[in-house]
């Protein structure tokens, strides 16, 4: 029973939607911080934060089954990479309404736009909603091939969010202790596949 439960979807849907239940409440109740700000404001940087996070996971789930072959818990993510992937979307849509909310008018986020750290949360937003509206299997099987080249799209994406991150924080550090740990994944992930096609190419079984 409790081994079903863990397993379920619906249980994994309920932990990515956790951290979103206080955020909605804040913006129901109208409530503040401590320096006065509304929740528009102070609500923004979190949920960049978790979108971030959720599409770190779901990115960094191929190398780690590359690392760990055999652990379980690592397959257990990898099969719901998907559903990681749509709750960054998620997140990443609750920060843009914010966003918007904050800015107030359509003139004031024109003004800004071209600005590094602005267009390029755009581009990873605009990026984020197809790769979400794809991520069933209804999709999986209508686009074939297609499908898996729609989505390497997030790596352009994840580009677009560390230098979002980076230019709109004005700093580094939570930026890298986020995006680092996934551009080790994915350098291993590249070298070992290169190192696969090398053995393939010489007729060497890997």
């Amino acid at each position: 029973m409790l081994k079903s439960i863990l397993s379920s979807r619906y249980f994994l849907w309920i932990l990515l939607t956790l951290p979103a239940l206080p955020m909605v409440a804040a913006l129901a109740g109208g409530a503040v911080d401590g320096e006065g700000r509304l929740p528009t404001e102070f609500l923004l940087h979190p949920t960049g934060e978790f979108s971030a996070r959720f599409m770190i996971i779901a990115m960094a789930m191929t190398p780690l089954r590359m690392l760990f072959p055999k652990t379980r818990f690592v397959h257990w993510l990898y099969r719901h990479r998907r559903e990681f992937g749509v709750a960054a979307f998620a997140y990443a849509a609750l920060h843009t309404f914010l966003y918007i909310a904050e800015m107030g008018s359509l003139q004031a986020m024109l003004d800004e736009f071209w600005a590094l750290g602005i267009w390029t949360g755009w581009l990873a937003m605009v990026i984020f909603l197809p790769l979400a509206m794809t991520s069933n299997d209804v999709s999986v099987r209508a686009m074939g091939l297609n499908w898996k080249r729609l989505q390497r799209l997030v790596y352009l994406a994840a580009v677009a969010t560390l230098i979002h991150w980076i230019f709109v924080h004005n700093g580094l550090g939570g930026a890298l202790a986020h995006f680092v740990p996934l551009a080790a994944l994915e350098t291993y992930r590249i070298w070992r596949n290169c190192a696969k096609g090398r053995l393939n190419s010489t007729g060497v079984t890997p």
